[in-house]
């Protein structure tokens, strides 16, 4: 990673992305751009959220990798054009994070109250449908300019949803919501990693898997957005993404 810049991620194709996430990225331009002139497509925000955040609490941010419409959009549309730099720790810092998350909560709160007051009338879906719509440009315009300058996945590391999906799969986590239904980035055997770290210069999120794996063979960090580069990129082809019966299967068949 010689001054600052990743390795790009270019082996990410058709095999490691499903076929939905390829194309997805409509929806985002259809909600941020014609949103503006059709207020209404705005309201398909929300089985978007309940549909993303519903996932989180068993699959943690698993929708982030395969099926965000933003996500999408960034990685088809902007990875030819970015920079493919590293992500400033400032824009990974834990007091982002928690400023953006905060800023959206009152933001959209303020914005929903207001709404509220036209609740019965014909120009209340349109306006929650307009607040949805701009939301969704101001992603567009502010990540895409991140995604040219940075690296394509930098609002991702500060993204909102992305914290709530975070803190939903904590909470999964507690209730016991996710022990059969999360799959996360696996290694068959430890020792048969060479540590060569090509699966952290093509983590989108730039992460490091081959750092951090767990006695139980599971990589630990719970920003793993599952969009399987690292297991379509790892040169031993010893990573998976998988669920834990499947894991202790995969650890039994090794004999580790």
């Amino acid at each position: 990673m010689n001054n600052g810049s990743i390795s790009k991620p270019s082996n990410r194709t058709k095999g490691a992305f499903p076929f939905i996430h390829r194309y997805i990225w409509i929806i985002t331009l259809l909600i941020a751009l014609g949103g503006q002139f059709f207020p209404a497509l705005g309201l398909l925000v929300v089985p978007i959220m309940a549909a993303m955040l519903s996932l989180s609490l068993f699959k943690g941010r698993y929708w982030c990798g395969n099926f965000c419409p933003h996500g999408s959009f960034f990685d088809n549309l902007l990875q030819p054009l970015s920079r493919q730099k590293k992500v400033p720790n400032f824009l990974r810092s834990r007091f982002l994070i928690a400023a953006v998350l905060i800023f959206f909560v009152f933001n959209m709160g303020r914005r929903f109250i207001r709404v509220y007051a036209l609740l019965g009338s014909a120009a209340f879906y349109e306006r929650l449908g307009f607040i949805f719509s701009n939301t969704y440009l101001m992603v567009v315009l502010i990540g895409g300019l991140l995604a040219v300058a940075i690296t394509p996945r930098t609002w991702c590391h500060f993204c909102p949803m992305g914290t709530m999906q975070t803190f939903l799969y904590k909470l999964g986590k507690i209730l016991g919501l996710n022990k059969e239904s999360d799959t996360r980035v696996f290694i068959e055997d430890p020792f048969l990693c060479s540590a060569c770290g090509k699966c952290a210069r093509v983590c989108p999120m730039q992460l490091a898997p081959y750092r951090e794996f767990s006695e139980d063979h599971y990589f630990k960090d719970d920003r793993c957005i599952r969009c399987y580069t690292c297991v379509y990129n790892c040169p031993a082809g010893i990573l998976h993404i998988v669920s834990r019966k499947k894991g202790e299967e995969l650890k039994e068949a090794r004999g580790s």
